[in-house]
């Protein structure tokens, strides 16, 4: 009937508060995480070993974990290993570090001055969409197929990217620091050294590490290509003799690597950058 109140739904029940764990925003315990983190490290070896264990599976493909246990053993116990890893991260390493002496001090001009950016960026944004194996043929007519090769590689593989991620924190420094700055009469040099690199750094030290990862797989590409010992060619060298096993092995010996190179990164990063935190992973 006219003026009658239509019926007022009943209240809503109060939602039980999700486990700290799920709280949204909220961050994971290091307990919660690690737990978390070898449940679901165990569940995929467990899922992985149900699967080589059926019936019309590929044993090439899939071998069984204790075979690729026997295997991980016999090569961590051989000096083989050992020199395959120094080798690699020699390569890493040269062509890394000489990348980020390079790419770092250009990307903090190019995300300080537009002038810059605009003579840099639009070559550097064509060339990282060049895929590197693509480039192997062209670094083998210049450089050959020795030492340099390799490290030119991951130079290539590494310097682009990290210009433009090292433009790209430099320009998310908050306006009102560059005001400070100048209304305190500092002079544009300072401003790009002593304000804008600083307080860039965290950021610059992220993509570093996310940079490091890739320098791995680009020298792993690169030792699948005239090369005598890496990591790589020794995956190459398993893969033509069919030894799967020992091709996990070495899969893992990567993984192993490269986890702890982040987490090498990420610890000196919360040492560094305590008054950051927050702000970057």
């Amino acid at each position: 009937m006219p003026g009658d109140r239509a019926p007022r739904a009943p209240p809503r029940q109060c939602e039980r508060p999700p486990p700290r764990w799920l709280a949204l925003g909220r961050p994971a315990s290091a307990r919660v995480r690690l737990a978390l983190g070898a449940a679901s490290f165990l569940a995929t070896l467990a899922a992985y070993a149900w699967l080589a264990g059926r019936d019309g599976v590929n044993t090439a493909l899939a071998p069984t974990l204790a075979s690729i246990g026997r295997a991980t053993a016999e090569a961590l116990g051989s000096a083989e290993l050992w020199l395959d890893v120094r080798y690699s991260f020699l390569r890493v390493t040269a062509g890394f570090v000489a990348a980020a002496l390079l790419a770092v001090p250009l990307g903090v001009l190019a995300g300080a001055f537009r002038s810059i950016a605009a003579l840099i960026e639009p070559p550097t944004e064509f060339l990282r969409y060049v895929p590197v194996p693509a480039l192997i043929p062209l670094v083998m007519i210049a450089a050959g197929i020795g030492e340099g090769a390799k490290v030119l590689l991951v130079f290539l593989g590494t310097f682009f990217q990290l210009l433009l991620m090292t433009a790209d924190e430099v320009r998310r420094v908050p306006a009102p620091l560059l005001q400070v700055s100048q209304s305190l009469g500092a002079t544009r040099r300072e401003i790009v050294w002593r304000v804008l690199a600083p307080a860039a750094l965290p950021g610059i030290w992220s993509a570093l590490r996310m940079c490091n990862g890739w320098a791995w797989s680009y020298v792993v590409v690169a030792e699948l290509v005239a090369a005598t010992e890496g990591l790589g060619f020794r995956v190459l060298r398993f893969y033509r003799f069919i030894q799967t096993p020992s091709i996990y092995a070495y899969l893992a010996v990567l993984g192993a690597i490269g986890l702890g190179l982040d987490w090498a990164f990420g610890a000196a990063h919360r040492r560094l950058f305590r008054w950051a935190r927050g702000r970057d992973a």
